[in-house]
């Protein structure tokens, strides 16, 4: 990384004051993409308690059932056998595991563990993921990494953001190097949350959720945080759909985020959705967003 970036970076860091966020995601509570984000995010001065699924429940939706018994261990041995509905890391309780599905465990991250964590004060801010794979268009009603962020916000009233990566592959917590694509993911990820949060309170309009998508990273290309654009986008095609807003020389379209992450040159892309129905969030809803992240956000070439 470069001189300049790094002094840019850790100023942006200490101007961030730390907030209280709720993770999940879909993958499961021992995920190494889930973790390392975990890790970036306390790096930064948050306050984050986990609180995801015991196993991974990918695709499951917006389904939503109380947790049972487990009778085997939780995926990767990360909880032993019979260890309950739910369960926490020995050494670190931020660390929570339920055994149900991801919108289940949002829910019991927010209405139990976090006031127990934070002495009855509730979440700032909901982060899920990063998935391990992408979630756009097609794929986002079915995802449960979109559906934790979707009940956050639509639900709970607290700002949300689903990220996902387009390098797949699922690790355990424990993988040792962390490959390049955890880490980068991780990194770009906290530093969307840094932005958001260093713009103040409400970080979102109501009843909305941003989706990211990550671009895939490999072992020469998009390899460096420092190497990626953030391009503001809408998650389904707008043919029908009133106006976006106008960014980027166009009046009234935002470009899809299935073309900026499929764009050369590491492109993430940056949606706003509504909360009500998955589908990209109004003219309206998108203003506020790209007023707070103006600078932050480039054009496709």
């Amino acid at each position: 990384m470069r001189a300049d970036a790094t002094f840019a970076l850790l100023a942006q860091v200490l101007a961030v004051q730390g907030v209280r966020i709720i993770q999940s995601n879909d993958d499961g509570w021992a995920d190494l993409y889930l973790r390392s984000f975990n890790d970036a995010l306390r790096t930064s001065g948050h306050d984050v308690l986990l609180s995801a699924p015991a196993e991974d429940k990918s695709a499951t939706s917006s389904l939503d059932i109380e947790p049972s018994p487990r009778d085997s261990p939780c995926q990767y041995n990360s909880c032993a056998a019979n260890s309950g509905p739910v369960g926490f890391n020995e050494t670190r309780k931020d660390l929570r595991w339920v055994n149900s599905f991801p919108v289940t465990s949002m829910r019991y991250g927010i209405e139990q563990f976090a006031p127990e964590q934070w002495d009855g004060a509730a979440p700032e801010l909901a982060v899920s993921g990063p998935n391990v794979g992408p979630n756009l268009w097609l794929q986002v009603p079915f995802s449960s990494t979109i559906g934790t962020a979707v009940y956050a916000s639509g639900t709970k009233g607290i700002p949300a953001i689903a990220f996902s990566g387009f390098s797949m592959g699922a690790l355990p917590w424990n993988t040792s190097p962390v490959p390049t694509r955890s880490t980068v993911y991780a990194e770009l990820a906290a530093r969307l949350v840094d932005k958001i949060v260093a713009g103040g309170a409400p970080y979102l309009p109501a009843k909305t959720w941003l989706n990211v998508n990550f671009p895939l990273v490999t072992d020469t290309e998009c390899n460096d945080p420092d190497q990626f654009k953030w391009v503001l986008s809408r998650i389904n095609p707008g043919l029908l759909s009133d106006p976006d807003v106008a960014t980027c020389g166009s009046d009234d379209r935002l470009p899809e985020e299935t073309k900026v992450v499929l764009t050369a040159g590491c492109y993430i892309s940056i949606s706003v959705g509504n909360s009500d129905d998955k589908t990209t969030a109004s003219k309206e809803k998108q203003q506020p967003v790209l007023d707070r992240l103006r600078d932050f956000l480039s054009c496709l070439p």
